[in-house]
């Protein structure tokens, strides 16, 4: 009869570890205090203490502890006061119902590119296929251009979306609210007492158009600096791109054409307060 072997005393199974827990943990230490480091910073970190690796065992330990590589998104800028401010616009509605977000019409300005526009840079082909239209990005020589919109939405649905042509002004953005704030509201049609959102572009807090807002008797969201990242229209701006990468407009006539087609196509679901899109 064969010995049995106690579990305890046999070797564990797999290939054999590469990195002492010793090494996880400086590993973990130097990701934990700058998130921007490199796989080749750690490799060089490890070598120096004494441990050689690759750069895939890097990645395989990091993963293994549950942190992978991300792009860094992008954010505002905050000074103090930004801060503060953004602080005491969450306090002051953090008791805010669902119903509350409802009633809220966001607006914004965003710019599209027409070949610059953020969608899959890499693709799946085979070899000798590098050339075929649908492993390439076109690009022109002196950029493909691009166009302006202003876009409004609720919780009901997506408003109006239009072209700005030219450079706005105080003046330009007051007829735009007044040819289509107005409809979208009564086309989504928002409950009386529904509020307003716009950031604090010198052209939407100038005198006159705070005297226009008042004059129409419509109420406007405080809404604190530096806080783009706060509107959730940012995300239908990327909904909206997105779609628009799909279809690949060839020519800024075809862009805002596409543009208008795609964000009446946004359904009111994804408008809904706390979807990810």
């Amino acid at each position: 009869m064969e010995d049995i072997q106690d579990t305890d005393n046999l070797p564990p199974s797999g290939a054999p570890r590469k990195i002492s827990s010793r090494g996880v943990k400086m590993i973990m230490r130097t990701v934990s205090k700058n998130p921007r480091t490199t796989r080749g910073d750690l490799v060089n970190d490890l070598q120096r203490a004494g441990t050689k690796v690759t750069k895939v065992t890097i990645s395989n330990t990091l993963r293994h502890q549950g942190i992978k590589s991300c792009s860094a998104r992008r954010v505002p800028l905050l000074k103090p006061v930004h801060v503060q401010a953004r602080l005491k616009f969450a306090r002051e509605h953090m008791d805010d119902t669902a119903e509350d977000w409802e009633n809220v019409m966001w607006s914004d300005e965003t710019k599209i590119e027409l070949f610059g526009i953020n969608s899959t840079r890499r693709v799946w082909r085979k070899k000798n296929t590098e050339l075929h239209p649908k492993n390439t990005i076109p690009t022109v020589k002196h950029g493909g251009g691009n166009i302006m919109l202003w876009g409004c939405f609720s919780a009901k649905g997506t408003g109006r979306l239009i072209r700005v042509k030219e450079r706005m002004n105080g003046a330009m953005y007051r007829e735009i609210l007044s040819q289509n704030l107005l409809p979208s509201v009564r086309a989504l049609k928002m409950k009386r007492g529904w509020v307003f959102q716009h950031d604090n572009d010198p052209k939407h807090t100038a005198r006159a158009t705070k005297e226009w807002l008042r004059k129409k008797h419509l109420k406007v969201l405080e809404w604190p600096s530096q806080s783009p990242d706060l509107n959730p229209i940012e995300n239908l701006w990327r909904e909206l791109k997105v779609r628009v990468a799909r279809r690949q407009p060839q020519n800024i006539t075809a862009l805002e054409k596409i543009c208008m087609e795609e964000w009446a196509k946004i359904p009111a679901t994804v408008c809904k307060p706390g979807k990810d899109l």
